[in-house]
């Protein structure tokens, strides 16, 4: 349902979250729209889609675009379509910002700086500022970056801490069109509960095997069923090698098993209902080799 808003001076548009990886702009995201529809973890080149999140108020409607960390190592096939995947959302986009690490700027900061479209506006977002312990290093270091394009607004800002979100949203505002409400008041993405679910297991999956597992390794749906509040859900974790199984099932099945309780807590605060999950792990090697590989598991 499309809320009752002031059509006059309500403000709709698109907003792109671009920085190099593992930045933290899937958490910023999540905590702009307050629900997690992007996942995390800190192990970087985390998010691979194109992930759209919603956050309606009283006087705008705000679409964010979190985008897969642009990549400048291992020029391979995934990582050409993860970084077409962020000059492509750039296109459309009514405003972007711009995220980097407080105190923390380097060659890979600089390569995606430079996508920046000079005709659309870009905030620079500084983010984990809370890290720093003397505030007083903020200035120049805001001073350093900004020195390099010319950016509507600066916003020093902490997602996990929802420092300044406020301030930084109002700012976003300003830069959007006056446009009607493109989606319902109460949608939080455009993506279905059968992505969702599975981003949720990749998530997991990042955060029990970490560095152990390579960046090929995905998660897929086998069956999506709902009966009244009840989902069942039941998902493939492919993996390269029969090496990368057990690194993923753990001892006596351990790891698996919290995998599968975590992604089943998560989905259930999620989807407000019950969730029965069954998770299989199947080795299948390849499929991250070549584009239509990638497209048949969802990459854009």
């Amino acid at each position: 349902m499309t809320p009752a808003l002031n059509a006059e001076n309500f403000r709709c548009g698109y907003i792109a979250i671009i920085g190099r990886p593992n930045v933290g702009k899937s958490t910023l995201m999540n905590a702009l729209i307050g629900a997690k529809v992007s996942i995390t973890s800190r192990k970087a080149q985390t998010t691979r889609h194109r992930i759209i999140g919603i956050q309606t108020r009283a006087d705008a409607q705000f679409i964010y675009t979190d985008t897969p960390g642009f990549q400048t190592r291992h020029n391979n096939v995934l990582n050409k379509t993860l970084n077409r995947t962020v000059t492509n959302t750039l296109i459309s986009c009514d405003a972007v910002l711009y995220v980097v690490e407080a105190g923390h700027f380097d060659e890979a900061d600089q390569q995606v700086l430079a996508l920046l479209p000079r005709n659309v506006p870009a905030i620079l977002v500084i983010n984990k500022s809370d890290k720093i312990k003397d505030k007083a290093q903020l200035m120049p270091f805001a001073q350093k970056v900004a020195a390099l394009h010319e950016f509507a607004a600066i916003v020093p800002v902490s997602a996990r801490q929802r420092f300044q979100l406020d301030r930084l949203e109002a700012e976003i505002r300003t830069h959007l069109p006056e446009n009607e409400a493109v989606f319902g008041e109460d949608d939080i993405t455009d993506r279905s509960e059968k992505f969702l679910a599975t981003e949720i297991v990749r998530e997991k999956v990042f955060r029990y095997v970490g560095d152990e597992l390579p960046y090929t390794s995905t998660v897929v749906m086998e069956k999506f069923e709902q009966e009244g509040q009840l989902r069942r859900i039941f998902v493939a974790i492919l993996v390269e090698r029969d090496s990368h199984k057990s690194m993923v099932i753990g001892q006596k099945g351990a790891r698996l098993k919290d995998i599968s309780t975590e992604s089943r807590l998560d989905m259930e605060k999620l989807f407000g209902g019950p969730v029965y999950l069954e998770i299989w792990v199947k080795v299948k090697s390849g499929w991250a080799d070549n584009e239509a590989g990638l497209r048949a598991y969802g990459y854009e």
